[in-house]
């Protein structure tokens, strides 16, 4: 598609091609209301114009599977993991607010610059990679929210895990009141969410004292310490948030000037950091109620067992035993606002990777129920099998998982920021670059170190024969051996010369409407195109 007037540069399409635009529309929305247009003169006013996409990306940092894996941490280990968080946190908002400049400063979230930067194979790969992230992100939605339902109706695990495919119908309606209006309903459900824990921290009492001393004093004492803390580590910081952030910060109209991309990536890193400052007072919250109240000294000798293997179903009765019947349904209320509106962030991550990689976009109807099925089959097996406690186990595997998948998103996304997103820095770039490389090589780091030190204890303790045990150790050091090769293959590669999305000689005029292919996979309904010669 063209359009004709003055001003005309390039820039990069979604396909990978290369369009013009002018200062004239290229595509004529007749329903402007839903465009997020911000003003071209610089003011605080614009910064109301970007709240939104860092709220739903703060979702996936209070999903059931973080909160599976904080009652487990303060059950287990009082505040002494709190630290976890705080780090995690702060490496959550170095990383997010590059994938958000990433989007910002080139106009391509993370799934299309891979298609654009790697070859067929590696590029195939990745998606599949990314696409098991986004299905093991949706196992704890769907455990969590059949949990929720459990804990407010009675209903059984089973069928609550076949109960959250109806989250799909509650998605398509709420897709057709248009993104802003979306991006209030994850920001109040949100909220909701902080306000149920911070009353049951208020009833729970903590020691401020303890929860402070866990919080700067970084220690690591028992034998699960350090898988539980990776378990932490990979419940929040996600691979599929870096490729949905990236993709929802193209749904607004900036000013394609230098200081208009520049005061855009500062306003995201804005409400990224208090979106991700709500996430991290709930999650201090969730540890610090189960620490206080599994380490409470009147605790009986039932609810003592239960917090020896604490899983989202027994924090509920938990609760309602120590703390008081209504303490058991803000628990459930929280839950199931977590569980659903993770739903939503999901689906939209699902679309954006299959889209950015395969140029491939689904109905969202269809994208959503083939996740869920995904994540429902091995659910649903598991709860009818092992119950709660291995639905609750489950929790925890995809949490892993997810940890363990991470390089695969980080690494694209490190080398991209460094070559192509200098012009949306504030600060030094080569700070930037380095920090960012520092946080994510100690990500990558623990994550590695934790899988090879599992690995060889599994071999050491196992009770099979020597000559099983050869074998297995023989399969797994390969797997590993490939999983190293492969995080080295994305480190090493030299990445292609960067295309910028703004050229010197017209950066100073030129404007480009939001990505009206990402408008449209949120909002699918009321777009026209229209063609100009």
């Amino acid at each position: 598609m063209a359009a004709t007037g003055s001003g005309r540069s390039q820039f990069i399409s979604s396909s990978g091609g290369n369009r013009s635009f002018s200062n004239s529309p290229l595509i004529d929305n007749s329903d402007d209301s839903h465009q997020i247009i911000v003003s071209e003169k610089k003011s605080w006013k614009n910064f109301f114009a970007y709240l939104g996409p860092g709220f739903l990306v703060s979702i996936a940092y209070i999903d059931p599977g973080n909160f599976e894996t904080d009652l487990q941490s303060g059950a287990q280990y009082k505040y002494e993991l709190l630290w976890i968080i705080l780090v995690a946190s702060c490496a959550a908002l170095v990383i997010q607010s590059l994938a958000a400049n990433l989007g910002v400063v080139t106009g391509k979230h993370l799934a299309e610059q891979c298609r654009a930067e790697y070859s067929k194979v590696p590029n195939f790969l990745l998606w599949v990679v990314a696409e098991i992230a986004v299905v093991a992100c949706d196992i704890p939605e769907v455990i969590g929210t059949a949990f929720a339902l459990n804990m407010l109706f009675s209903i059984p695990v089973w069928i609550g895990v076949l109960l959250t495919g109806l989250s799909t119908l509650i998605l398509l309606a709420l897709q057709k009141y248009g993104v802003r209006k979306l991006e209030f309903l994850i920001a109040f459900l949100v909220f909701t969410i902080a306000i149920c824990f911070f009353v049951e921290l208020h009833y729970s009492k903590p020691d401020p004292g303890e929860v402070l001393h866990g919080l700067f004093v970084p220690q690591l004492k028992g034998n699960g310490a350090t898988g539980l803390a990776i378990s932490l580590l990979g419940a929040m910081v996600m691979p599929h948030n870096l490729f949905l952030h990236s993709a929802l910060v193209l749904s607004r109209k900036i000013p394609r000037s230098a200081s208009g991309i520049k005061e855009a990536c500062r306003f995201y890193l804005i409400e990224s950091g208090l979106a991700l400052m709500v996430a991290f007072l709930i999650n201090v919250s969730v540890i610090s109620v189960s620490g206080a109240v599994c380490n409470a000294p009147n605790l009986s000798s039932e609810d003592r067992a239960n917090c020896e293997e604490l899983d989202l179903n027994k924090a509920s009765f938990l609760l309602r035993n120590v703390v008081g019947k209504w303490s058991s349904k803000l628990f459930a209320i929280a839950l199931l606002a977590s569980g659903q509106s993770s739903t939503i962030t999901g689906t939209y991550a699902g679309q954006y990777v299959m889209q950015g990689f395969l140029d491939l976009r689904l109905e969202p109807w269809l994208r959503n129920l083939l996740t869920r099925c995904l994540a429902i089959i091995p659910s649903l097996i598991v709860a009818l099998i092992g119950g709660s406690a291995g639905a609750g186990k489950l929790i925890i595997i995809a949490s892993m998982i997810l940890s363990f998948e991470l390089p695969f998103a980080l690494v694209p996304l490190l080398k991209f920021t460094s070559c192509k997103t200098k012009m949306g820095s504030h600060v030094n770039p080569k700070a930037v670059s380095a920090l960012t490389w520092v946080i994510g090589s100690l990500i990558m780091g623990i994550n590695i170190y934790y899988l090879v030190s599992s690995f060889i204890k599994l071999l050491i303790h196992s009770h099979m024969k020597l000559v099983a045990v050869i074998f297995c150790g023989i399969l797994g050091f390969a797997g590993i051996a490939i999983y190293l090769a492969s995080i080295a293959y994305l480190v090493f590669r030299k990445n292609k010369e960067a295309s910028p999305l703004l050229s010197s000689r017209n950066s100073q005029n030129v404007e480009t409407l939001p990505r009206q292919d990402i408008v449209n996979m949120q909002l699918p309904n009321k777009v026209s195109t229209s063609e100009v010669d």
